[in-house]
């Protein structure tokens, strides 16, 4: 994507003061369905010994919070209210997902191939507020989580109970893909869209090495 292409809500990729910020709105459901309220938005910027990762959006209260404190990590994350970013490199299949409650728990996973966690409920800087019926959040994502080489990514976010279960995506499987019973499935890696740290960094940023992806 060009580097000067101005910023848009209807765009997929849209950058805002490059090498600063990258922002994203979650604008469809994981089968290209548009959402029917505000978008849950998302930025990426330079921080302190990592990439702090902004959410602000909608507040649901659907359904309730998890039984677990706020800033701690709460595994099954995903069953509750929650924001989700999975940072691929595409050459390896080694992904981090990162998920962001409104009511201030966090989940760390670190994969190696499709839905192979290897570690995880890793600690993480997180705080969350809710006014009203709105939320917002901001975490640090140490680089040591992060796999050598991403460059590709997807977001999620999902709220509400049983049948009435929303599942969003930033990029979700084409309208002409979806086959009769599909189900969501967020670690279809094939949907996930180009995505450069050095975007947000400078172009000669080089990412730190970490010893967690040395297996």
């Amino acid at each position: 994507m060009p580097r000067n292409l101005k910023t848009s809500r209807f765009t997929k990729n849209p950058k805002i003061n490059p090498q600063t910020q990258m922002q994203f709105f979650i604008e469809h459901t994981w089968d290209s369905t548009p959402v029917d309220h505000d978008p849950i938005r998302i930025v990426f910027s330079p921080g302190q010994g990592g990439l702090k990762m902004e959410v602000s959006g909608p507040f649901f209260n659907d359904p309730a919070g998890p039984a677990g404190p706020p800033g701690e990590p709460f595994p099954g994350l995903w069953d509750y209210e929650v924001v989700e970013t999975f940072f691929l490199d595409s050459s390896t299949k080694n992904y981090l997902e990162v998920e962001l409650c409104p009511h201030g728990q966090h989940l760390i996973l670190l994969l190696s191939g499709v839905r192979q966690a290897f570690m995880q409920q890793l600690p993480m800087v997180f705080n969350a507020t809710i006014t009203s019926n709105r939320w917002s959040g901001e975490a640090l994502l140490p680089w040591t989580y992060f796999p050598p080489n991403v460059d590709k990514m997807n977001s999620y976010a999902i709220h509400g109970s049983g049948e009435k279960r929303v599942y969003e995506a930033l990029y979700p499987i084409p309208k002409g893909e979806i086959v009769d019973g599909q189900k969501p499935d967020f670690h279809r890696l094939e949907n996930f869209q180009n995505f450069h740290l050095q975007n947000i960094m400078g172009d000669g940023w080089v990412q730190p090495q970490s010893d967690l992806w040395k297996r």
